[in-house]
């Protein structure tokens, strides 16, 4: 699959790298590609790595992902787009507290389908199960099915099992995800470690 991972700071590098390791065809997408000559995904500008993914993987700084993203809006309708980010204010408040930044990327990209996932974690516990102590959960937030799907398998590609993915419904669920950040600096400071995640039992 074609994947555009938008950003190339720890969080897109680590996303890139793992779904490159599982077969994909990745590039990462930089608003100044020049001089990105260290990375094994190709660097190319937002542009061009938009156009060239099937899913596009946006690991921008939350609270500047609307604004980043709004000048590529007619390339990015009829794609699946990925959020993997959790919007703060320098101030270290919630950019959105009613509501969340995928729900808002939905709504600013209509022709776009939305999906949230990999945001309640650090970026040590997303990708490859040997980076993660113990079986964790990852949430997934969409309004479309099929993109849920999609995502579903790119997760499994990078490690995480279907029974430790759990869709928590429609893009408004996001907001309890980006809201549970709060709790996870909380215990990566308790623990005194950036390898931590939790997992749902019923």
């Amino acid at each position: 699959m074609k994947i555009a991972v938008l950003g190339t700071g720890n969080v897109g590098t680590a996303l890139a790298d793992g779904l490159l390791d599982a077969g994909h065809d990745v590039v990462l997408g930089a608003r100044d590609p020049a001089g990105k000559d260290g990375f094994a995904p190709k660097v190319v500008g937002m542009q061009e790595a938009i156009a060239s993914g099937d899913v596009v993987v946006s690991a921008l700084p939350g609270n500047a992902a609307q604004d980043i993203l709004g000048p590529f809006s007619d390339s990015l309708a009829g794609k699946l787009l990925i959020d993997v980010g959790n919007a703060l204010t320098p101030a270290f408040e919630l950019a959105y507290p009613n509501a969340s930044l995928g729900a808002a990327l939905q709504a600013q990209f209509p022709a776009t389908r939305v999906v949230k996932t990999l945001n309640t974690m650090p970026v040590a516990a997303m990708t490859g199960p040997e980076s993660r102590a113990a079986e964790s959960t990852v949430f997934l937030s969409g309004n479309d099915e099929a993109a849920k799907e999609t995502v579903a398998g790119l997760l499994s590609d990078l490690g995480w099992s279907r029974e430790n993915q759990l869709d928590l419904g429609d893009i408004s669920t996001a907001r309890s995800a980006e809201h549970y950040s709060f709790l996870a600096f909380n215990l990566m400071s308790s623990l005194n470690t950036r390898s931590v995640n939790i997992k749902v039992v019923a």
